[in-house]
């Protein structure tokens, strides 16, 4: 398989989906909703469409995972898995914080990833075992530790009052333990900060292969340790992600871990 080709299609993809998200940004007609707080757009409909079209005009039979529209069968060996804009409600507010989060996956591990952020330009990259890279230049994870001296990222689940307790808590026990916690409402681009080393370490629950598939690639090739909160180590049919620098790794495992009540 040819990773190269594979890299360059996704990235035309993710420029023709961020086409989209630039043209109708501040100019939605309709913001529906999929949840109480998840939000679908005419931004995220119409970037799937034009990314599923770029991919499969050239890989017709490749099967293909997207947020929007489901499971496309195809080849099992040779997945695509699309989140046309994450950070919605981002999108929806003006705030540029969102991006579109493309991956392969062949025979059932993660090869390729793209994340575009159309509004800052920031394009992050990661072919399996050839290292990460931010608009073509290596990116690599912080070296900060300990905890207390590390800068974390986190988001909240969309059903986060069905666990309120269980989400307050590890936030409480992160923000107390470490010099800071921020919110930006994107995983994929929580991730791809850790890559290059913005922040030391992420976590979040309930997430979806489509949040993480790029994201986790892109860290990973970039010297982060991923896992869920047990350690174990990261595939994308896990709810939960936590990704480190690695240094800090242990301790983000305790912290998580001794947040009570269990959820």
């Amino acid at each position: 398989m040819d990773f190269e080709r594979i890299l360059r299609l996704a990235i035309a993809a993710a420029y023709k989906g961020g086409e989209h998200q630039r043209n109708l940004l501040g100019k939605l007609e309709t913001v529906d909703k999929k949840g109480a707080i998840d939000l679908v757009t005419e931004a995220d409909t119409a970037a799937e469409k034009a990314i599923l079209e770029t991919l499969t005009d050239v890989f017709p039979d490749h099967a293909v995972l997207a947020e929007e529209s489901g499971r496309r069968e195809g080849n099992p060996d040779c997945l695509w898995i699309v989140d046309p804009l994450d950070g919605t409600t981002n999108y929806a507010h003006g705030v540029p914080i969102f991006c579109t989060s493309i991956a392969f996956s062949y025979k059932g591990a993660l090869s390729v990833g793209a994340v575009l952020n159309p509004v800052s330009g920031e394009l992050f990259t990661a072919i399996r075992e050839k290292g990460a890279h931010l608009n073509g230049r290596p990116i690599k994870v912080s070296d900060n530790h300990p905890l207390s001296e590390s800068l974390l990222v986190t988001g909240f689940p969309y059903n986060f009052k069905d666990i309120f307790d269980s989400v307050i808590a590890r936030f409480g026990n992160c923000l107390k333990a470490s010099r800071g916690v921020r919110r930006l409402g994107s995983a994929a681009m929580d991730l791809c900060f850790v890559a290059c080393g913005r922040f030391d370490g992420f976590w979040e629950q309930n997430l979806h292969p489509w949040d993480t598939a790029a994201g986790t690639l892109i860290a990973t090739e970039a010297g982060a340790q991923v896992t869920d909160f047990n350690g174990k180590p990261f595939t994308v049919d896990m709810k939960e992600v936590l990704a480190t620098n690695s240094r800090i790794h242990g301790e983000m495992l305790h912290t998580l871990k001794d947040s009570k009540p269990n959820g």
